[in-house]
């Protein structure tokens, strides 16, 4: 399967959930995507299909493809600790969803291609693989050629939240990634104990 570049607005309704950002479309149409839309819907999801569609959305969400994921699950599963939680923990880690939490990208995706064309350093060093976990002390920042970006600059500038387990430094554009996130500073709505069950089975 490769990486979703369809329209995210039908991904948003597909869940019911604005989970690129906010989307006019999600609230003029409330109902699944396709011809007939929710009259085709089943009555009652089983409980496989419930998983499934939970570990969907957190893919969709992170742009995570389905090797990747099950990867971090493995990960995750043998660090002491919740599952679920050490799951989140090592995605919301990544170098690309970081980028994006720094404010340097306006999206995910959009990190994810700053990181793969090389305009990202870790430690002073350039580095493009988004898939790459930030560990603690890490300097996230951007390359001394990119800073002029028209792309970057834009994304700067715009309000963008900041994060307690991530530190910004607007002067020298980098940041430090402080430490792991705990479950509760993670602000995305996802279920990560359905997940858990779904590859328990």
């Amino acid at each position: 399967m490769a990486r979703y570049i369809g329209p995210k607005s039908r991904i948003a309704r597909k869940f019911n959930e604005p989970i690129f950002g906010a989307d006019k479309y999600l609230d003029k149409k409330a109902f699944p995507p396709g011809q007939h839309g929710a009259a085709k819907k089943r009555k009652k999801q089983s409980e496989y299909g419930i998983q499934l569609q939970e570990k969907q959305k957190a893919k969709y969400t992170y742009g995570i493809l389905e090797r990747q994921f099950r990867n971090i699950f493995k990960l995750a599963s043998h660090k002491r600790g919740i599952t679920g939680e050490n799951l989140l923990k090592f995605i919301e880690s990544r170098l690309d969803n970081t980028v994006y939490r720094l404010g340097i990208a306006p999206t995910r995706s959009g990190a994810r291609q700053l990181v793969s064309h090389r305009h990202i350093t870790v430690n002073g060093r350039v580095l493009n693989i988004p898939s790459y976990m930030c560990k603690e002390g890490d300097i996230v920042g951007v390359r001394e050629k990119s800073k002029s970006l028209v792309a970057i600059t834009e994304s700067l500038q715009s309000a963008h939240k900041s994060y307690s387990w991530l530190e910004w430094d607007r002067q020298k554009m980098q940041g430090r990634f402080l430490n792991l996130p705990a479950r509760e500073e993670i602000p995305e709505n996802i279920k990560e104990q359905l997940i858990v069950e779904l590859y328990s089975k």
